[in-house]
């Protein structure tokens, strides 16, 4: 038998559907990153913005969003918006209410602009935002370089809440069935859902999708409460979601930024270490630069945000008959603090001097592998139909993105420029005669 027990190494791994968010921008035009990994480019749009004339959506624009993620090295998470803040009387397509979409006006706490909201109770309403779901929910959510679902609609830039202003949220009716809609729209893709409707939350979590948080880091108590110690935790209990991550992401965003925590004089590594307790995915800091000094603290938590998958050990017979099988035992751990939420599967190659790759994908996925446990995995190298002709062979392991087709990093050494893991090697010898 030959028994590998690869190295675990402790770089920053750069893998999709988790990590350091680019907010509003690519990673290739960030200089807050300053060399820090990004995977997940964070937008938000309105519905104005997106279909500002009834029936003609611009997908052009989210397409140029994707094509710009793929070229940084990212994928997009999105976010349609309904209602904002700005001075812009409203954030719904202008044909919603001339066709006649029943609404009202509100004011926000802080100024005196009237805005104005549809009634999202009315069908009207629903069945042009429903239809604008679908196509995009039809047009990306397979996409490949699609990420995240962040769901919106609902509330001050899509969180779910009229917090501070006249105005109020929609029936629990409605609120139920705008999740269901993008449940229905986007089987495929992870969803999360900020965590500010109790009943909504309840309906997406038992629907398999996470949840997401403003403010990470708020520990102001000028207002008589924060959101660390007053408002995530019983949210969290309220809503059931403490198991929530072991189905679905939990991504957090700053409150203001980094800096304003280290102005402030609160403890960096206890406000990143909270969102590890609670399983995060993503951590979007709103592309702003890091505080002075850190640097070390952030790349600590990176090294634990999401997944990160070691092979512990792999196994094989040293021999294999030239048209037999190679029997593949693994055991595997992820070191990180989320399992990840993505079919990625685990490929084997074998490589003679001469003879040309054969690739064989497993049925064996890591999706859903919760972190501190030892995951064994035992699968049958099935090799080219003849199978390899005798003499020695490379064999090599990858854990595949099947939309794209291209491996994951995983925190082991060994990682060659193509992104695979040649590990061992094998003989592949004639069957003796009978």
């Amino acid at each position: 038998m030959i028994t590998i027990t690869p190295r675990e190494i402790d770089e920053l791994l750069p893998n999709p559907g988790m990590g350091w968010q680019t907010f509003h921008k690519f990673a290739d035009e960030d200089p807050a990153l300053d060399g820090l990994p990004s995977t997940s480019a964070y937008f938000r749009l309105y519905w104005n913005e997106i279909e500002p004339v009834e029936g003609e959506i611009d997908f052009g624009q989210i397409d140029e969003l994707l094509r710009r993620a793929r070229q940084a090295g990212q994928t997009l998470s999105l976010r349609i918006m309904c209602l904002g803040t700005d001075e812009a009387y409203m954030h719904v397509p202008r044909w919603l209410k001339e066709k006649g979409c029943p609404g009202f006006e509100f004011q926000y706490d802080y100024d005196d602009v009237t805005r104005w909201a549809p009634d999202m109770d009315d069908e009207m309403f629903q069945e042009a935002h429903f239809r604008l779901i679908d196509e995009l929910g039809k047009r990306y959510d397979a996409h490949p370089d699609f990420d995240l679902l962040d769901l919106g609609t609902i509330g001050l830039w899509g969180e779910w809440h009229m917090s501070e202003t006249t105005g109020h949220i929609p029936s629990a009716e409605t609120c139920t069935a705008i999740i269901d809609r993008y449940l229905r729209a986007f089987p495929t893709a992870p969803k999360a859902m900020l965590i500010a409707d109790e009943p909504g939350m309840r309906h997406a979590l038992a629907n398999g999708c996470g949840w997401r948080a403003d403010c990470l880091g708020d520990l102001d108590n000028a207002k008589g409460w924060n959101h660390m110690e007053d408002y995530y935790p019983q949210q969290i209990d309220k809503t059931g979601a403490t198991d929530a991550w072991q189905t679905g992401p939990i991504a957090f965003e700053s409150g203001w930024d980094m800096r304003t925590w280290q102005e402030k004089g609160w403890d960096i590594p206890y406000i990143l270490d909270y969102a590890l307790d609670l399983h995060a995915s993503y951590m979007n800091n709103k592309s702003a630069p890091l505080p002075p000094d850190a640097r070390p603290e952030v790349e600590r938590f990176l090294r634990r945000l999401g997944y990160r998958l070691v092979l512990r050990e792999l196994e094989h017979d040293a021999v294999i008959s030239f048209d037999g099988p190679l029997a593949v035992r693994m055991v595997w751990e992820n070191v990180g603090v989320a399992p990840p939420y993505r079919d990625y599967e685990i490929a084997l190659r074998l490589q003679g001097d001469c003879e040309p790759a054969s690739l064989t994908g497993t049925d064996a996925s890591v999706k859903g592998w919760l972190p501190g446990e030892k995951v064994r995995v035992d699968v049958a190298c099935s090799v080219a139909e003849s199978g390899p002709i005798p003499g020695a062979y490379d064999v090599a392991l990858a854990v595949l993105d099947p939309r794209t087709n291209q491996p994951i990093r995983l925190a082991i050494d060994g990682r060659d420029d193509d992104g695979w893991y040649p590990l061992s090697k094998v003989v592949s010898v004639a069957p003796r005669a009978r």
